[in-house]
């Protein structure tokens, strides 16, 4: 399957966040002392993806299938040019399972490797929930280099993950 990707800007404010709710529907409706805090989390990245295009705007993009939006990638590059982090890698649940997920990832470094970013930092959550994007992180070459536990659930740690890039990352 083949993703095409655009900027926020070219939809319409309110996706991100409507993405990031449908893709932890599940987790908001098991888990909403930890979760329901989140959402206004997404909806302040949402209005930032628009209201500052050239920074946060610029570090957010939207992936088409058949030009239907099913997620989107984000990153972080204030750490440049030593590392950059890895933000939201949302695909929406009916088109989870495919390889889009790590697809946007490939794009995600493409486009810190472009940045002249030397090193990619991502993080996820140790729960049964998390278990894919853990998968996919490591499949994508990330090694994890850290644990810590995660303020909003005490069962739960945040896992670090490390991964070096190259100019070939930027093709």
């Amino acid at each position: 399957m083949v993703l095409d990707y655009e900027a926020p800007q070219e939809s319409h404010r309110g996706l991100i966040a409507a993405m990031l709710r449908q893709s932890y529907a599940e987790l908001l409706r098991t888990e909403p002392a930890c979760w329901l805090p989140e959402v206004a989390k997404w909806e302040q990245f949402d209005q930032a993806a628009f209201d500052h295009p050239d920074t946060v705007g610029a570090c957010v993009f939207l992936s088409s299938v058949g030009g239907r939006v099913v997620g989107f990638g984000s990153f972080d590059p204030r750490g440049a040019p030593e590392f950059g982090r890895v933000g939201h890698n949302c695909i929406i649940p009916e088109y989870r399972g495919r390889g889009l997920g790590k697809l946007q990832v490939q794009e995600i470094l493409r486009r810190m490797s472009a940045r002249g970013i030397h090193t990619a930092r991502v993080s996820t959550l140790s729960g049964a929930w998390h278990i894919p994007a853990q998968r996919m992180y490591v499949a994508s070459g990330f090694r994890e280099t850290g644990r810590r536990a995660w303020d909003s659930d005490p069962h739960q740690e945040v896992i670090e993950y490390e991964r070096a890039l190259d100019p070939t990352d930027a093709r």
